[in-house]
C-alpha cells in the first residue's frame, strides 16, 4: 500500500468509534457469532415459514419493497388479454394483425417498450440507491410509474401507449431492483434467500390477479375495457407512497453514511430483540466492519478522486460502475448478468405476454386459449410458492440445475407436437393437448428455479459497496433481454412457428451448462461473508483489512485474528451463546 493510501486509510479508520462508544457492553458470545458466519445465520433459527415471517417489521419492509414486483406482475397480466381484445384492436388499428402487415413489429415494440424504460431506470438505481438511500430509490421509482400508468390510460394513439409504457418502464425498472438490494439487506441471514424469493413471487401474484381482473372487463363494450386495468395498477402505487413513511433505512446504508446509532436502533427494531443480545451485536459488528472495509477499499481505488463538489462525485460515480468489470469484481458482475439473460431466453415472457397467440397455434379455440392462460399463471404462482419452501433448503443452484432440464424437455416436446400435427390439429387432439400439459410443465420448472433465483443471487453475491450497482446491472440485463424477446416474439410465432420453441429448448439447455460449470451456492452464508464462495484473489487483503477494522471496533489494539475453535461446531457455538425463545 503507497504512503498516501496508508495515510489515507489510517485517518479513515481513525475516526471509527469503538463499541464502547456506543454505551454498549458486547456479549462473550459476540465474537465467536463475529468470526463465522455460518454459525450467525444458524443463530437467528432455521429457515421454516414459522422463521420467514417471524418478524412483522421485515416482513412489512419485503412486501412494501417488492410492490414494484406486483406493478410489474399487473403489467403482464393485463396486457395478454388486452392484446387480443376486439375493442383495442379497434381503437389501435396498427397493433390488429388483420389490418396492417406491420401489425406483429408494432405489437412487439408497444410490448417491449416497458422493458426498455426499466432498463433506464435500473441504470438510475446504482446511483440513487447508494446516495441517497434505497427508500428514496423506491420513492422515485413510485412517481416515474404513476406518470407512466396515467398516460397509458389516457392513450388514444400508439405513440401515446408507446411513451406512457417507456415511462411506466423507467418506475418499475427502479422498483423492482432496488428491491432485492433492500430485502436482503433488512432480511435475517437465515431466511434472506426466502424472503428474496418475494420478488418473484409478488411478480406472479401481480400477474394472475391482474390477468383475471382484465378477463372480467373484457365483456366491457366502451373503451373502458382496456382503460380501466390501465388504471386500476396504479392502486398498489398509492399503498406503497403511504407506507414508505414508516419504511425504515436499510442498516447497511445507514452504516455506510457513519450513521452507526441509527444501524444499531433499525437492527433492534427489524430483529425485535434488545440490542444486548449477542445476535444483534454480531450483526451490526458486521456490517460496520463491512462498510468501513467498503469506504477504505474506495480510497484505495481512486485515491485522487476523494474529495467534495458536484465534479467529483460524478467521476467517482463512473470510475464506480468501471469497477464493477475490474477483475476482483467481474465475476461477480457477470453472475448477475448471465442469470437475467438466461430467465429471459428461457422463454418465460413469451409465454405470459403472448400465451393466447401460442395457445392458438397448439390449435386452441378463443376461449380456451385464455382459460388456459389463466391456469398457465396460477401454476407459476404455485412453483413460486413452493420455492420458499425449497430455496434455504436445497440451494440456489441445484434449483437451477433442475429447473433447466425441465424447462428443456417442455420445449422440445411442445416443438415437436406442433412441428407434427400443427397442420390437423382436429385429427390429433391427443398430441394438442400434449403440448399444452408440457408448456404447464414448463411454468412449474420455470416457478421453482429460474423465476425466483435470479431476483435474488445478485443481491447476495456482492459486497455492499458493490451491490446497488451489481444489482442495477444485472436487473438492466433483465429488462434489456425482456425488451429484445418482447420485441422478437411475434414476428417468430408468425415466420418459424414450432422454432419459437425450438429457439427456447435451446437456450434452456445452454442455462443449465452454465449453472452447472458456473453458477456459485450461496446458501447459507451471509452478506459480509460472501467472498470465500468466489476464492477472490484479492481475499486476503481484504479479509487482513477487515480484522485490523475489527480490533479497532471491538476496543482491542493488539490482538491476534480471532477465530472459533477448529473442533467448535456451528450449532454448538450457536446453542451455546443465545437463548433461543
Amino acid at each position: 500500500m503507497s504512503a498516501e493510501k496508508t495515510q489515507q486509510s489510517a485517518g479513515t479508520r481513525a475516526a471509527i468509534r469503538p463499541a464502547s462508544d456506543f454505551g454498549i457492553e458486547l456479549h462473550p458470545g459476540v465474537e465467536d457469532l463475529l468470526y463465522d458466519s455460518t454459525a450467525l445465520a444458524k443463530a437467528y433459527g432455521g429457515a421454516s415459514l414459522k422463521d420467514i415471517f417471524a418478524t412483522k417489521l421485515v416482513t412489512t419492509c419485503v412486501l412494501t419493497a417488492c410492490t414494484g414486483g406486483l406493478l410489474f406482475g399487473f403489467d403482464q397480466g393485463l396486457l395478454s388479454i388486452i392484446l387480443v381484445m376486439p375493442k383495442f384492436l379497434g381503437d389501435f388499428p396498427a397493433i390488429d394483425e388483420s389490418n396492417s402487415s406491420s401489425a406483429s413489429f408494432n405489437k412487439g415494440l408497444m410490448t417491449a417498450m416497458l422493458e426498455l424504460g426499466a432498463f433506464l431506470g435500473a441504470i438510475l438505481v446504482g446511483f440513487v440507491a447508494d446516495k441517497y438511500s434505497r427508500k428514496v430509490s423506491i420513492g422515485v421509482g413510485l412517481a416515474w410509474f404513476v406518470v407512466g400508468s396515467t398516460i397509458q390510460t389516457a392513450s388514444f394513439s400508439v405513440a401515446q401507449l408507446i411513451v406512457g409504457r417507456t415511462l411506466g418502464g423507467i418506475g418499475i425498472g427502479m422498483l423492482s431492483c432496488t428491491a432485492p438490494i433492500y430485502v436482503s439487506e433488512v432480511a435475517p441471514p437465515n431466511v434472506r434467500g426466502a424472503l428474496l424469493v418475494m420478488e418473484q413471487f409478488m411478480i406472479v401474484f401481480g400477474i394472475v390477479v391482474m390477468f383475471y381482473i382484465t378477463y372480467g372487463t373484457r365483456i366491457i363494450e366502451s373503451a373502458w375495457c382496456y382503460r380501466l386495468p390501465f388504471l386500476l395498477q396504479m392502486i398498489p402505487g398509492f399503498f406503497l407512497g403511504i407506507a414508505l413513511f414508516i419504511l425504515p433505512y436499510s442498516p447497511r446504508w445507514l452504516a455506510s453514511k457513519g450513521r452507526d446509532q441509527e444501524c444499531l436502533d433499525t437492527l433492534v427494531r427489524l430483529r425485535n430483540l434488545p440490542a444486548t443480545d449477542p445476535r444483534v451485536q454480531a450483526e451490526w459488528l458486521t456490517i460496520r466492519v463491512e462498510a468501513t472495509h467498503n469506504h477504505e477499499a474506495l480510497i484505495e481505488r481512486h485515491p485522487q478522486l476523494i474529495g467534495s463538489g458536484l465534479k467529483t462525485e460524478l467521476k467517482l460515480e463512473a470510475a464506480s460502475w468501471v469497477d464493477m468489470f475490474k477483475p476482483a469484481v467481474i465475476r461477480r458482475t457477470m453472475i448477475g448478468i448471465m442469470l437475467m439473460f438466461f430467465q429471459q431466453f428461457v422463454g418465460i415472457n413469451a409465454l405470459i405476454y403472448y400465451s393466447p397467440t401460442l395457445f392458438e397455434t397448439l390449435g386452441l379455440d378463443s376461449a380456451l386459449q385464455l382459460h388456459m392462460s389463466g391456469v398457465m399463471n396460477v401454476l407459476q404462482l404455485v412453483a413460486v410458492v413452493a420455492a420458499f419452501f425449497f430455496f434455504d433448503r436445497i440451494g440456489r443452484r441445484p434449483l437451477l440445475l433442475l429447473g433447466s432440464v425441465g424447462m428443456c424437455v417442455a420445449h422440445t416436446i411442445v416443438a415437436i407436437m406442433i412441428g407434427l400435427f400443427s397442420k390437423d390439429w382436429a385429427s390429433h387432439p391427443g398430441q394438442a393437448w400434449c403440448g399444452v400439459s408440457f408448456i404447464l410443465i414448463y411454468m412449474l420448472a420455470f416457478g421453482l428455479s429460474w423465476g425466483p433465483v435470479p431476483w435474488a443471487m445478485p443481491a447476495e453475491v456482492h459486497a455492499s459497496s458493490y451491490r446497488a450497482k451489481g444489482v442495477a446491472l444485472s436487473t438492466c440485463s433483465n429488462w434489456l433481454c425482456n425488451f429484445i424477446i418482447g420485441l422478437i416474439t411475434p414476428p417468430m410465432i408468425k415466420n418459424i412457428g414450432y422454432g419459437t420453441f425450438i429457439f427456447f429448448a435451446v437456450f434452456s439447455f445452454l442455462s443449465g451448462v452454465w449453472a452447472w460449470f458456473i453458477a456459485p451456492e450461496t446458501k447459507g452464508r451471509t452478506l459480509e461473508q460472501m467472498d470465500q464462495v468466489f476464492h477472490s484473489h484479492a481475499a486476503a487483503h481484504d479479509q487482513e483489512m477487515k480484522e485490523q477494522i475489527t480490533r479497532v471496533i471491538l476496543g482491542q489494539t493488539a490482538r491476534e485474528a480471532a477465530s472459533p475453535q477448529p473442533n467448535a461446531s456451528d450449532d454448538k457455538i450457536a446453542d451455546v451463546y443465545i437463548e433461543r425463545k
